[in-house]
């Protein structure tokens, strides 16, 4: 199954949700106000708007992801590796490390990552 959009306030949303579910949607207005300036009828707009496109679930008021933070990176990534860079995963390494400095522990990470996967693990 493919991880549903989520676009860029939809995110800053479920920043918010990831970090506090399972919420009561009522608690997750007030949160919505007070972090995003959003207005009650803007967040149940979102909450309806992602529960109908997979992203969370609303039942009995209280509101529960149903993809990961980490699943909606992916998608993002792999979206933008296939879009801007011809889906070449060194594509875009060579133009995300020619514009950023990596540390040397981040190397080490990235490495760590690479060593896993030849593996046979995840990364």
């Amino acid at each position: 199954m493919d991880t549903p959009k989520v676009f860029e306030s939809e995110y800053r949303f479920c920043l918010i949700l990831w970090e506090q579910e399972p919420v009561r949607s009522r608690e997750l207005v007030a949160l919505c106000e007070e972090r995003l300036g959003w207005k009650p009828t803007t967040t149940y707009t979102v909450i309806k708007r992602l529960s109908e496109r997979g992203v969370l679930r609303n039942e009995g008021s209280v509101v529960t992801s149903l993809v990961s933070k980490e699943e909606v990176q992916a998608a993002e990534i792999d979206q933008l590796v296939e879009k801007t860079f011809e889906g070449s995963l060194p594509a875009f390494v060579a133009a995300f490390t020619k514009h950023q400095r990596l540390s040397a522990g981040e190397l080490d990470e990235v490495q760590a990552m690479i060593d896993r996967y030849r593996k046979g693990g995840t990364g």
